[in-house]
């Protein structure tokens, strides 16, 4: 079983140093003894093998379907009743604001769908400069990370802020501000946490392969995010969404340390090590020095269901908040909502008004 590693490095030693260890997930347990599959006499292995590829096929297209639920008359409905249960971050400001009373308030924020509207076109998710405005304002007052699918270039790309923190490839790389205010660690060095470096060639390799199985699909886009892949079935007719699928995972079974998720209208391909967004949340505490404190109020933005890992962190720890980005309901470990990436600039806004009024009060006394 080999280890991933995690990498800081310090501009100022052009030194590296691998100070944690991270170990790939175990596979699930084997079934019990005694217990086996009857097959008759002339059914061969490869048939049961073809038949267990059509249940993950079937399993597969059903999520993919799934992540794009169709409109239901009862829809206004179950809102009304999810809505009760994860109020508006808006309508809900005050209480969050209340419970970061002597703590300090550190935001987490997604990209596709918080800070931009998700599109057809995976290059052409930009932000509006208001946003990007928000953002920077934000990042003035509080310590603020990107934590995205996306590689952590185009992220920067896209936002264009060096102040803030980017974790990309769904928290598997991740870099500190070069330059910018001092947090509680004391310095302003550059922190490189990449525990998936060794996947580096064979995510390249699965990359040119999924290239090549999908090019005959319409609208079917491969994207290469350095530590993880994703293809993308936005503009795929849903008619050719199973040879989207088969074409995949004949290309992922053949690499069993990779493993194969889904979120928006989207497939994911990532190292099976125990790493997420979760995990990317607690890595940046940790380098922010609040691992283990009690004055600290994490507060994480994001749209989709692999954003649910850093949320049920949150839930799990007891402490800060996760807000869910959405219109419709879903289930979520988040303890908020917004139903837009306009109401997430909103709230964005909003804080950042709070902290500046609560400065000049401080400031007049």
């Amino acid at each position: 079983m080999t280890n991933q590693n995690v990498i800081v490095s310090d501009p100022r030693s052009g030194l590296e140093s691998s100070f944690l260890s991270f170990s790939p997930a175990v596979p699930g347990p084997l079934p019990p003894p005694g217990r086996f599959i009857a097959v008759p006499a002339k059914k061969t292995f490869k048939n049961i093998e073809s038949a267990a590829g059509d249940h993950r096929i079937t399993a597969l297209l059903d999520s993919m379907r799934a992540s794009s639920p169709p409109r239901r008359s009862s829809e206004t409905e179950n809102l009304k009743s999810w809505i009760v249960h994860h109020p508006s971050a808006l309508d809900m400001f005050e209480e969050i604001i209340n419970a970061s009373k002597g703590k300090q308030i550190i935001m987490f924020l997604d990209y596709d769908g918080t800070l931009s509207p998700i599109v057809d076109d995976p290059d052409k998710a930009f932000m509006t400069a208001e946003m990007r405005e928000a953002v920077r304002d934000t990042a003035k007052y509080f310590p603020t990370a990107i934590v995205s699918g996306r590689c952590r270039a185009k992220v920067f790309n896209f936002v264009k802020l060096s102040e803030l923190y980017y974790a990309g490839s769904h928290g598997m790389d991740i870099k500190a501000p070069a330059k910018g205010r001092k947090y509680r660690n004391g310095n302003n060095q550059t922190v490189l946490c990449q525990p998936a470096r060794e996947f580096l060639p064979m995510i390249d390799e699965v990359y040119k392969s999924l290239v090549e199985k999908t090019k005959s699909i319409p609208g079917a886009k491969v994207e290469n995010n350095k530590f993880c892949l994703s293809v993308h079935f936005r503009r795929v007719e849903e008619k050719r969404w199973t040879e989207l699928a088969e074409q995949v995972k004949s290309v992922t079974k053949e690499y069993p340390k990779l493993r194969l998720t889904q979120g928006r209208k989207v497939l994911e391909i990532r190292p099976s090590i125990k790493w997420d967004k979760g995990k990317a949340l607690e890595f940046l505490l940790e380098s922010l020095g609040y691992a283990n404190s009690n004055d600290v109020l994490p507060i994480y933005i994001g749209d989709d269901r692999t954003d649910e890992d850093a949320f049920k962190v949150l839930r799990d720890r007891g402490q800060g908040f996760g807000i869910l980005v959405s219109k419709s309901p879903k289930e979520t470990n988040a303890s908020y909502s917004l139903q837009e990436p306009l109401e997430v600039m909103y709230f964005l806004n909003r804080l950042v008004e709070w902290k500046r009024s609560s400065l000049q009060r401080y400031q007049r006394k």
